[in-house]
């Protein structure tokens, strides 16, 4: 820690490992165009499961990005964050060895850990016997396994966390990490990674009711449309660097949005109608935080979880909230066109918003053109707008509601 007076916590760095896009400008690219990736699931061992559906990220070479050593004790889902930390680090000019390693802390959300590793190494204990079960085991499924392997093989000492959480988490984990900065860490590589479509990770989510199993991968995921019949996972996930204001400033380095407020709530697991008002509640706290008044909003990054319950509560509780302006405000769910990727979902709305606020421009919501809700919903194509101030929400399956500001940095386009 420095003993500079802790200020406003920046973003300056973001790194993007998505479906629709391996690096910042390729996702932005495709959000901007409303593009949609949704495809049959390919991955081995899938194809038995009524899971048909998802958003998979397929031109991902992790030893062409990550050090062989970190590949054999690791989950897909930690070489996913990795990949999108270093991402991160580049673009904010902290590359390399840290120069004050004790400064730069690391938190990440996770919701469902490393299915994968753990999967293949069950089977050998079950198939081949315990002398057979590789030692990683015992960390590479872990919830902080992420932060843990961008901590070491980053150099990065500082305080280091992680929020094993229901999608809400990804928000969680932007806050802690704003938070730190607030109390005096220099900077937090902060965000969330998934990995959920492994065969035995597939069948841990069927038991969620509101998981769509349309096999056509242009219906299977519309919310706030008659005919919503849920959502469709996704794997990948983003990266930031939140790091203190005047820090950014001293290192010449653009300041690409801050974090303004947040807050988060619980109702929960499945109760749809109460999360009108535990999400209204979330905005207004994450509202105060900021300092912010409801028209000062410019767009909606919605949750948009595809239940006609939960939609029409999301709607609800955006017009609850945000008064008759929530009506009026243009709202956006490019992850129509990825898939939700649990804790990761929210931390790649929030890199779109801050893109949008860049360039100047709402992304549509892919594969939805008609809804049933009071919502200026974004369809079809890119809107031209100023935008200033934007608000990212999720919900969880398991209960928790989030709502984060964010607002734009000194430069408005990169």
């Amino acid at each position: 820690m420095s003993n500079r007076r802790p200020g406003r916590a920046a973003v300056t760095g973001i790194g993007v490992v998505a479906p629709n896009g391996l690096r910042t400008d390729a996702y932005w690219k495709s959000v901007r165009e409303g593009l949609s990736v949704l495809d049959l699931i390919s991955r081995e061992g899938c194809d038995h499961l009524p899971l048909r559906v998802a958003g998979e990220v397929r031109a991902f070479d992790p030893s062409a990005l990550i050090e062989d050593r970190f590949l054999v004790q690791t989950d897909r889902f930690s070489h996913f964050a990795m990949a999108a930390a270093a991402l991160a680090l580049d673009d904010a000019g902290l590359g390399g060895d840290p120069a004050e390693p004790f400064s730069v802390g690391v938190v990440t959300a996770a919701g469902s850990g490393g299915g994968e590793f753990g999967q293949r190494e069950l089977q050998k204990l079950w198939g081949q016997g315990s002398k057979f079960v590789g030692p990683y085991q015992s960390i590479a499924w872990f919830y902080a396994a992420s932060t843990g392997q961008i901590s070491i093989r980053s150099g990065l000492k500082g305080p280091c966390g992680v929020v094993a959480s229901d999608e809400a988490g990804g928000l969680d984990s932007l806050a802690h990490a704003a938070r730190a900065v607030r109390r005096g860490t220099d900077v937090m590589v902060v965000g969330a990674a998934e990995a959920p479509l492994a065969p035995y990770s597939m069948v841990c989510q069927l038991g969620y009711p509101e998981l769509s199993t349309l096999d056509d991968p242009d219906r299977a995921y519309r919310p706030f449309t008659e005919k919503a019949c849920g959502f469709v996972p996704a794997e990948g996930g983003a990266l930031l660097v939140v790091e203190d204001e005047s820090r950014a400033r001293d290192r010449g380095v653009p300041v690409r949005a801050v974090v303004a407020g947040h807050a988060a709530t619980f109702t929960g697991a499945s109760r749809w109608a109460a999360s009108r008002e535990g999400l209204a509640r979330a905005i207004r706290g994450a509202l105060d935080e900021a300092g912010c008044a409801p028209e000062e909003i410019d767009v909606v990054f919605a949750d948009a979880l595809g239940v006609p319950e939960a939609d029409r509560a999301e709607a609800l509780a955006i017009a609850d909230a945000l008064g008759a302006h929530g009506t009026r405000v243009p709202v956006t769910a490019p992850k129509t066109g990825t898939g939700r990727a649990y804790c990761a979902a929210p931390v790649l709305d929030t890199v779109a918003a801050v893109l949008a606020m860049e360039h100047g421009s709402v992304p549509p919501t892919p594969n939805v053109f008609d809804i049933c809700h009071d919502l200026d919903l974004v369809m079809s194509r890119a809107r031209p707008a100023e935008l200033r101030t934007a608000l990212v929400l999720s919900r969880g399956l398991m209960g928790s509601n989030a709502a984060l500001v964010v607002r734009r940095g000194d430069d408005s386009a990169r």
